[in-house]
């Protein structure tokens, strides 16, 4: 497998002698329950020194890394009513659909909008098609990048960035702990999307097929970066939330607060020191 971080070690300058990371995966509309995860930090009194996400995770992680708290953050997404707020239809040459307008919210929620700006020092992985390789970016532009980022083969468009086209980074790997292990010492990943056995319920449509398809592939492939983390936060409550529901929000934020709570409790307990 092969990595590429662009414009992160002169982000970080001088290590701390200790660095927490946070590490938030894809999972579709499950990603609402980073916004608990957060919000659980914030209750402990720990903020995080450097953030990574992937597709859904990527937008919670470049919202928050940008300065917006995660009570902001509810606001932004409960103001829009539907998925059709956030896609328009396309013709199918390249995927079903474009996420344009949802570039134009994200844009107009972002108090800055470049990766070198951000408050906490944030990677957004993607996918590079071209190359078959992981990609996290440090710099450049966050909204054409957090696209890139959430754009599933076949039901989104990819996102061309510099003459390359890029998918999003649960391809190759749904929870970007690879990204910032190296400039942490302790490393939380948040993982929306866990392993469960049993079967879950999906329509025969190209595009529920798609991303079924997508979503299996996606769950196989954090094993890996699990075994990255210090401490991992698995999201089981959220297991039934359909990718594309957006009026599932609150009961994520609860449900990743919830187990957020439930291991910093124990990583932060002295007896377990």
């Amino acid at each position: 497998m092969v990595f590429k971080i662009d414009g992160f070690l002169e982000r970080l300058g001088i290590r701390k002698e200790s660095t927490v990371g946070i590490a938030l995966s894809g999972g579709g509309a499950k990603g609402f329950s980073h916004i608990g995860v957060l919000k659980a930090f914030e209750h402990f009194g720990i903020r995080p020194d450097v953030l990574s996400g992937v597709s859904a995770g990527s937008i919670a992680a470049s919202l928050y890394g940008a300065g917006l708290s995660p009570d902001d953050i509810i606001k932004c997404f409960t103001e829009a009513s539907s998925f059709g707020d956030f896609t328009e239809w396309a013709i199918p040459k390249k995927g079903f659909m474009k996420l344009d307008r949802f570039g134009k919210l994200l844009d107009s929620w972002l108090p800055v909008k470049r990766l070198e700006d951000m408050k906490i020092p944030t990677i957004i992985c993607a996918t590079d098609f071209d190359h078959a390789k992981s990609v996290g970016w440090g710099k450049g532009e966050i909204v054409p990048r957090v696209i890139a980022s959430c754009s599933i083969p076949i039901v989104f468009h990819p996102i061309k960035i510099k003459g390359v086209n890029y998918v999003d980074g649960g391809v190759l790997r749904n929870l970007p702990a690879w990204a910032i292990r190296d400039y942490c010492t302790t490393l939380y990943g948040s993982n929306c999307s866990p392993f469960q056995k049993g079967g879950e319920d999906y329509t025969s449509s190209i595009i529920d097929i798609a991303y079924r398809t997508y979503h299996l592939m996606s769950k196989a492939n954090v094993a890996q970066d699990l075994r990255l983390c210090d401490y991992v936060i698995n999201i089981e409550r959220v297991s039934g939330v359909k990718t594309f529901d957006l009026k599932s929000i609150h009961h994520g934020v609860a449900s990743g607060y919830e187990a957020a709570c439930r291991v910093l409790a124990a990583a932060l307990d002295p007896r377990q020191k």
